[in-house]
């Protein structure tokens, strides 16, 4: 009975149950530059922050933009996605919702009012989508998703309303730095409160998540009020027209542009789409200062002596369809480059767009204008934290482990070599790749051997994750190669060419100078097509594939270059 009874008693004694490690999937981000967004898992639910596209490289032809991989959710229904938290409305962190968010059954964004007011009218371009579930968020006020609680916190980058996140989550603080600088002079915004983040890491931080964009660059990023100050004496000495070009989300300088214009009596002109809208946003939302009668029409800027008048605009990067282009190009229809004019460049060069850019300058340059851009004149200010911003975040946190985020990996390498120069333990630093599982206890990090999905989704017009890579590839190969088509016409009897071979080359050889070229082709049609026919079996298949291949390597041998040999057989 006593034996009984002390079984009993040992039955019913509570067991300490282990935790669950915090799953970390970033599905992009890591090792490039947008494409942003990471998964926190915790027992099948899941808490996704950000949605960004990523704009496509040279070599990738037809296709608009890439996003993330989202199959790991839409393959496993069990996991239950509490809600989608948007750090800030730049396209690399908000522009892949429209393409991702019915397929996720339109989980609640819980964001700031100036990106929820930019998802918002974007979204109005995709009218087959459903109403959006917006819920908006501010620095310091704290909201709960099943097992994180999260308390939004002032950043300074380019754009208003950037926060970062204070996740308090079962393994812990988390700390997450989406892309920042330290900015202690902004224009149209507010210095991150420092005070404010010590306050948020002082009960101790697990982990810190931060952004690496800069993690190369040595030193301080420039000021806003540097860049005021800089383009102060170009507006004050411009005595023509001021064209300045930037991207539409850089409210800040669209700020400074139209203070710099009230201040030296000039009136304003608002070009492109994106500009456009983004200024109405942000100036409804009060993110933007802008005297009354400050912004004008065309109708009233035809009127004005040149230098009264500023032009904001997009196409710094040397977009085809931007308006900078438009002007270059004399398609614009009210402007025209005329000698005096100054047009500023208040951008860095996006990587790929060097040739572009250099040549929209060498065309502005011909019709007369003045240029400036950041290689002579500081007015340009990365929204991206360097060096000493990033070990400044760090001494600030002091976080037990630490991940690099958003970059490159050479960024993302020089992020964890700054990390371990203040302080983190190298064995804590953790160099992830995009779908890499990483799992996080109080006390341990893991970057496991297990992936999920995380390839390109590429977006070509409407269609989203239908052209693969052997679609690109082919892409790719016209592009440089060219196509060189080939019409057989067989006599099914004898297995034999009826006639010549016709030659179509497009993009490869100029057939009219590459008559002895064609020439042996044709001869090699002949044999290959009698070859592959000998026994007079007719497989049209087999003769394609015969042709494909044979005439490819006699190509390739003869000019070293690899069209695409498309033979198309005809059975008559």
């Amino acid at each position: 009975m006593s034996t009984i009874k002390k079984h009993q008693k040992f039955s019913h004694r509570k067991t300490k149950q282990p935790i669950d490690p915090l799953r970390i999937i970033p599905l992009g981000g890591l090792e490039e530059i947008g494409r942003n967004m990471v998964l926190f898992e915790y027992q099948n639910q899941v808490l996704i922050i950000d949605m960004g596209l990523q704009f496509p490289d040279e070599d990738m032809p037809g296709i608009d933009f890439i996003i993330p991989n989202i199959e790991y959710l839409t393959k496993h229904p069990e996991k239950k996605i509490l809600g989608i938290v948007i750090t800030h409305a730049h396209y690399d962190h908000i522009g892949a919702i429209p393409y991702l968010i019915d397929k996720i059954n339109y989980p609640p964004i819980f964001t700031a009012p100036l990106s929820k007011g930019i998802i918002l009218k974007r979204q109005e371009d995709f009218s087959n989508l459903k109403k959006l579930n917006i819920q908006e968020i501010y620095p310091g006020k704290k909201f709960i998703l099943g097992p994180f609680k999260i308390t939004p916190f002032h950043l300074n980058h380019n754009i208003p309303d950037t926060l970062g996140l204070a996740i308090d989550s079962p393994a812990g603080l988390i700390m997450f730095a989406t892309d920042f600088k330290f900015d202690l002079q902004p224009i149209a915004d507010k210095p991150a409160d420092l005070s404010r983040i010590i306050d948020l890491a002082s009960k101790g931080t697990t982990l810190l998540m931060a952004d690496s964009t800069g993690a190369e660059n040595p030193g301080h990023s420039i000021s806003e009020k540097t860049i005021m100050d800089n383009m102060d004496p170009v507006f004050r000495d411009a005595q023509g027209r001021i064209i300045l070009s930037t991207f539409s989300s850089l409210i800040s300088r669209v700020q400074q542009a139209i203070w710099l214009s009230e201040k030296y009596n000039r009136k304003v002109v608002i070009e492109g789409f994106s500009m456009k809208t983004n200024v109405a946003i942000a100036e409804k939302l009060k993110y933007l200062s802008i005297k009354k009668g400050t912004i004008v029409d065309w109708k009233t800027a035809s009127r004005l002596e040149p230098n009264k008048l500023t032009v904001l605009c997009t196409g710094a990067q040397g977009e085809s369809e931007a308006v900078l282009m438009r002007i270059v190009n004399r398609q614009h229809k009210y402007l025209r480059i005329q000698k005096k004019d100054v047009v500023i460049f208040s951008s860095s060069v996006v990587p790929g767009n060097e040739l572009a850019v250099q040549n929209l300058k060498d065309n502005l340059a011909k019709q007369g204008a003045k240029i400036y851009h950041y290689k002579m004149l500081d007015i340009h200010a990365s929204g991206h934290g360097y060096q000493e911003d990033l070990k400044t975040m760090i001494n600030l946190v002091k976080p037990k482990f630490f991940i690099p985020i958003h970059g490159h990996y050479s960024m993302l390498k020089a992020h964890a070599e700054l990390a371990e120069s203040v302080g983190i333990a190298p064995n804590n630093v953790v160099l992830a790749i995009n779908g890499q599982v990483i799992e996080l206890t109080k006390n341990k990090i893991t970057a496991t051997q297990k992936f999920v999905p995380a390839n390109y989704i590429m977006v070509d017009g409407l269609g989203v994750g239908d052209v693969k890579e052997v679609v690109l590839r082919a892409r790719q190969t016209l592009a440089t190669d060219g196509i060189f088509i080939i019409v057989a016409l067989v006599d099914r009897k004898t297995g034999l060419l009826l006639n010549d071979p016709q030659i179509t080359s497009q993009g490869f050889v100029y057939m009219k100078e590459s008559k002895d070229l064609i020439n042996q082709t044709k001869k090699l049609v002949r044999e290959i097509v009698s070859s592959s026919t000998s026994g007079h079996t007719f497989n049209e298949e087999y003769i394609r594939n015969n042709l494909r291949n044979k005439i490819g390597l006699f190509l390739f041998k003869k000019t070293e270059r690899r069209p695409m040999v498309l033979p198309i057989v005809i059975e008559v």
